[in-house]
């Protein structure tokens, strides 16, 4: 178990520790305090779900399904061309997204919604979840704990994002971290909307 367990839990590690539109907006919760708790475990299940259709057989969707990829591709495009001209607004405008305590942010549904499309219409989860870790557990005699081992690597990883964020908060008590934060989030999304759209 073990030996198959700890490749998969570094596989789904790295696969997931680069700076990407789900983990800045985990990260942005986080310093705000605002509903960490279910971001981070929206994220967590959400890998699980994908993790799992991958281990049990499923990367073959995309191949099977020829209209399947170009819509994950150019709808995730779409819409974080749209959530990074909204990171741009509110760098440029500053104020209500300087708090980094609970404060008059988005609800809970309006969180939530947001973190499932920067997590469900970005083809590339598709591929670092469903296609890549589904295709390596096959080389694995106990597929099961390598598929343990990344699903864990989630949970470990946006519960230690999520509120391990907290540790910078005195930073983001100034405004202008606020808006370079915001920036930058808006120049990731739009990044990897031009890299959705040029692939």
């Amino acid at each position: 178990m073990v030996a198959s367990f700890i490749p998969g839990f570094f596989l789904g590690f790295s696969l997931i520790l680069a700076i990407g539109a789900q983990n800045a907006f985990v990260l942005r919760q986080g310093l705000r305090h605002a509903h960490v708790l279910a971001v981070c475990l929206t994220c967590a299940i959400s890998d699980a779900l994908l993790i799992t259709a991958g281990v049990a057989g499923f990367g073959a969707l995309a191949t099977a399904v020829p209209w399947f990829e170009p819509l994950m591709r150019y709808g995730g495009a779409a819409f974080l061309i749209a959530y990074g001209a909204r990171s741009f607004q509110a760098a440029w405008r500053g104020g209500e997204a300087l708090q980094t305590r609970n404060g008059a942010g988005a609800g809970l549904g309006a969180t939530l919604a947001t973190l499932l499309a920067l997590t469900w219409l970005n083809p590339h989860v598709y591929l670092d979840t469903v296609v890549l870790i589904g295709s390596v557990s096959a080389q694995y005699p106990d597929r099961l704990s390598f598929g343990l081992g990344a699903v864990s690597a989630s949970f470990v990883f946006f519960f230690s994002l999520g509120y391990g964020a907290r540790l910078l908060a005195p930073l983001f008590a100034r405004p202008r971290a606020w808006q370079v934060l915001d920036v930058l989030i808006g120049v990731i999304m739009w990044a990897i909307a031009a890299k959705l759209i040029i692939m």
